[in-house]
C-alpha cells in the first residue's frame, strides 16, 4: 500500500513539475517582486518612524534660548 501512494504522489510530482517548470521563472519574479515590496514597507516604515523622532529633536533643539 506504501507504494501504491508513494508511486502516485512521484507521478503527481512528476506532473506538476513538468506543468509548472516554465513557469517557475515567473514565480521568481513575483517572488522577488514581493521581497522588493517589503522590503520598501519596512523602510518607508522606519524612515517615518525615525524621521518624526529626528524632526521632534530638531525641533527641542531650536526652541532652546541662545546663551
Amino acid at each position: 500500500m506504501f507504494i501504491a501512494i508513494s508511486a502516485h504522489l512521484m507521478t503527481a510530482a512528476f506532473f506538476v513539475h513538468k506543468r509548472l517548470g516554465d513557469a517557475a521563472k515567473g514565480a521568481t519574479a513575483v517572488e522577488y517582486g514581493l521581497l522588493v515590496a517589503l522590503i520598501a514597507a519596512v523602510l518607508i516604515t522606519v524612515v517615518t518612524t525615525l524621521g518624526t523622532s529626528v524632526g521632534a529633536q530638531f525641533t527641542k533643539i531650536t526652541s532652546k534660548p541662545s546663551a
